[in-house]
This record gives structure tokens, C-alpha cells and sequence, in this order.
């Protein structure tokens, strides 16, 4: 890969204009990170387009030049996919920040991708629809790193995952070219699937320009209800159950008691009941048009929760202390990173083998000398595990946590889960991606890579390295 020249960064701010190509010291502090443990790797230089067709001429010189090039949305990643390690442009995507049309008839919206998650679900809900995947920081990730990760949250349990509900991108290709990747319909059995190959690529096919949604109507009720557990294995035991007696949360998120009260702490809330010998609790929430109903499948829940040694179960009374609840939940990654737990994994399990994977993550912090605290996607069996090591600060580039690591994913593999949920692989796991594919997967994988981006320049060294 070649440096970038004063002349090609002139070029660059023809581009895009002068204000928006960024050299100085403070821009590369603030984009040669995300939230990715403590890594920081300086670009050369930052642009910031507005239209598909001012990044397709950024992309055409970079790949003429061989200039590595990281896509960059809202920096909320966890796994180094917006690391610029290698250099080269960042192209920040905050200017495209517009909902574009929302079709009511068709129950569609379409948007560029730094709209912001949660502006997009508030947006379409005063409009009486839903969409439903919704990451712990929807308040602060766009919508095209969303597309990116193929991410999730907690809905993902009743509603999928964003992969559900894309229907077509416009797409940037590495060499410049702009596509569409399919059309906007429910059904499309026309060719290959480009859609659902981009989405969850992690920026390394294509850089995505316009997003076209599917929604849903927004239900109308939800309920929530705490169960507290003495026991974290009879809780994860639990949630299988629930699941086989019939019934489908809309969400179901397991909090372990350290989790618990860090982020009890780090919100001043004390919204979550922490009696004694408390080991987890469970964050029940169902939904629907229908009270009646609703009310039936919580008695259902609590009659099956009766069996797992469940304590008093607690329920909202109303959306403040619904949000009270939630608010706690998504603010546990942050807790934990503040308290010391530095190191995050998102495995995923059938939620059947829950138990047999958190009692497995804690031998191992016994037998390694670390502490260990758990939370996540109980309901979809996607367990976040936060590692606080007294000595390993971050996993990347450390050859005794690669070692434990690889016992973790192992294991994992072994239970018929997989090393990522819904953060990706980005740079930080893509080590490990021998543990859940043979060679041949792999080189299939880089065979679709070199396809689109032949000379390696989007998000290079990302998921996996093409040398290797």
C-alpha cells in the first residue's frame, strides 16, 4: 500500500471542499479510534463526503493509488472494524444523515447511513411503525454500521436482526462503481443475494450510501417483569424453558449480579432490587396489540419460572420504570469497561447450551486467575462476556489471552455457537476465525473479498488478512 501524497489530498478536497478534509492532530485522536479496548491507529487524512457519487470519486483515486480506505460510521464498535490500522483515508459517513422517504403504504423507509439508530426508530414510530433492531447504543450508532455488523439487541429474540429487514443498498464498490444491490420487495429470488452479502460484510465489500427498510406496525403494549435468581445456571435454564412452554418475548436479557450493580451504580438507580445471595436476574419484556393476551403470557412465564427456583417477580408499572430498567441494561458494557473488565467477547450459543457455556466461562477465570462477568441476549442465546484480567488490559496482540480466547471459542464451537453475535470480527477476533471455519470457507471468503475489491484497499486486514 502506498502513502498518501499532498497532491492526492488536494485532489480529495476537490472532492469534498477544503472544510471537509481533515489533517490535524485532534481528527486523528478522534478517528483513529472506536471502542475497541484502548487502540488507536492515526489515518493520514480524514474526508468527509456527502453524496455516493463524491465517495466514488475518493475511492477511484485511492484504488488507482493503492491507498488503504476505512469506512467510518458512529465509532461504537467493538472489535477495531473502524480502525484505520494501516493508515490512509477515513471516510466518515455523518454528513449522510438524512431520512430520505418513508412509505407508509408499502411500510418502508429509506435512509442514508449515519442516521443515527434511534432517530430512525423515533422517526418511523410517530408514524405508527417499528423497527425493531435496536443495539445498546442506538442512541449513539448509525444505522449503516448497524447494516455493517448485522446487528441486533435485545428485540432480536421475537423480531431478527437487521439483516430482517434490509431490502435493498445503494452501494460504492472499492473501484468506484455504484450499485444497487437489489430491489424493493419482500420476496426476490432473482439472482444472487448481494443484499444480504453486504450486510454484515463489516465495510469490506463496499461502502453503503441508502438503505431501504422494511417496518412493521408498532405494537401497541408491552409488559415488563425482573425475575431474580439465587442460582445463573437455573436462570439460563430458564430461558429455554420459557421458549419451549410456547412462548416468545419480545425480549429476554440476562444480568448477572456484578452486572447488575455496576451499572446500578454508574446510572445512581436503584430501579433493580439486589437482595441477598442474588446471582441474575432475567429482563422478561412481551409485546402485542392485545392486553388480555399479554397479561395471559406472563402468568405462563411466571408459572414456568416457578420451576427454576425463581424469586419474587418484579413488573413495571409504567414507562418510566420500564425505561428505568432498560436504561440499566444498556449501560452495563459501559459499567463494566469502567470498572476494570477491558476485554468483551459476544458469543452465541443454542440458548439450550446457555448454561453450559456461562459455567465454562467462569472455570476458566478460575483457572486463569481473572474475573469474569456476564450479561446479554439471553433469549437468543448471544451471551456478551467482559473479562477483568489483573494484568491483560487488552486482548489484541497478547499471546497468553489469544491462549485463553481460543480454550473460550473452543468451547463455544463445541456447544454449536459461534464467536460473534453481533459485534463482528473486525480486527480484534479475525485470529480466531480458524476455530469456526476450515480452509476451504475461508479462501470462498476471500474469493468473494478479491472480487469486489481487487487490489485490497476497503478495510483491508479486517475479518480476515488475503496473505494468509
Amino acid at each position: 500500500m502506498n502513502k498518501i501524497t499532498q497532491d492526492i489530498i488536494g485532489q480529495f478536497k476537490l472532492i469534498v471542499g477544503d472544510s471537509f478534509v481533515l489533517t490535524d492532530a485532534e481528527s486523528f485522536e478522534k478517528y483513529g479510534r472506536d471502542e475497541t479496548e484502548n487502540l488507536y491507529y492515526a489515518p493520514d487524512v480524514i474526508a468527509k463526503p456527502r453524496t455516493a457519487s463524491e465517495i466514488a470519486a475518493l475511492l477511484k483515486i485511492c484504488n488507482e493509488n493503492l491507498i488503504p480506505v476505512t469506512p467510518r460510521g458512529g465509532g461504537t464498535g467493538l472489535t477495531g472494524g473502524a480502525l484505520p490500522h494501516f493508515g490512509g483515508l477515513v471516510i466518515s459517513m455523518e454528513r449522510f444523515n438524512s431520512i430520505l422517504e418513508i412509505d407508509e403504504r408499502n411500510l418502508q423507509v429509506t435512509t442514508e447511513p449515519g442516521v443515527i439508530t434511534e432517530v430512525l426508530q423515533n422517526t418511523v414510530k410517530e408514524k405508527g411503525l417499528f423497527y425493531p433492531p435496536d443495539p445498546a447504543s442506538k442512541g449513539s450508532c448509525f444505522i449503516g454500521g448497524n447494516i455493517s455488523e448485522n446487528s441486533g439487541g435485545p428485540k432480536a429474540v421475537k423480531y431478527g436482526v437487521v439483516k430482517d429487514y434490509v431490502l435493498n443498498l445503494e452501494v460504492v464498490l472499492p473501484t468506484g462503481e455504484i450499485i444497487w444491490t437489489g430491489s424493493n420487495v419482500l420476496k426476490n429470488a432473482t439472482g444472487y443475494n448481494i443484499t444480504q452479502l453486504i450486510v454484515g460484510s463489516e465495510g469490506t465489500l463496499g461502502i453503503v450510501t441508502k438503505i431501504v427498510l422494511r417496518l412493521i406496525p408498532h405494537p401497541k403494549f408491552d409488559l415488563l417483569m425482573l425475575a431474580p435468581f439465587n442460582n445463573l445456571e437455573k436462570a439460563s435454564e430458564a430461558v429455554s424453558a420459557i421458549f419451549r412452554a410456547g412462548i416468545t418475548p419480545s425480549a429476554m436479557e440476562l444480568m448477572e449480579i456484578d452486572a447488575i450493580k455496576l451499572a446500578s451504580k454508574i446510572c445512581e438507580s436503584t430501579a433493580i432490587p439486589i437482595t441477598d445471595n442474588l446471582a441474575a436476574h432475567l429482563i422478561i419484556e412481551v409485546d402485542g396489540n392485545n392486553l388480555d393476551v399479554l397479561m395471559s403470557e406472563m402468568e405462563a412465564i411466571s408459572e414456568v419460572l416457578s420451576n427454576y427456583e425463581v424469586g419474587e417477580l418484579y413488573f413495571a408499572d409504567d414507562a418510566q420504570q420500564k425505561n428505568e430498567l432498560w436504561k440499566i441494561r444498556r449501560k452495563a458494557n459501559e459499567a463494566a469497561v469502567a470498572a476494570g473488565y477491558t476485554i468483551e467477547e459476544d458469543t452465541v450459543v443454542p440458548r439450550a447450551e446457555l448454561p453450559k457455556l456461562i459455567t465454562g466461562v467462569k472455570a476458566l477465570g478460575d483457572t486463569h486467575g481473572f474475573k469474569v462477568v456476564c450479561y446479554g441476549h439471553a433469549g437468543d442465546g448471544n451471551l456478551h462476556i467482559r473479562i477483568n484480567h489483573p494484568t491483560i488490559k487488552k486482548s489484541f496482540e497478547s499471546a497468553e489471552m489469544n491462549n485463553i480466547l481460543n480454550e473460550l471459542f473452543k468451547l463455544v464451537h463445541k456447544l454449536g455457537g459461534t464467536i460473534s453475535g453481533e459485534h463482528g470480527i473486525g480486527l480484534i477476533q479475525k485470529s480466531y476465525m480458524p476455530v469456526m471455519f476450515d480452509n476451504i470457507s475461508l479462501e470462498l471468503m476471500k474469493g468473494i473479498k478479491k472480487t469486489f475489491d481487487p487490489n485490497n484497499i476497503l478495510n483491508q486486514g479486517k475479518i480476515f488478512d488475503l496473505n494468509k
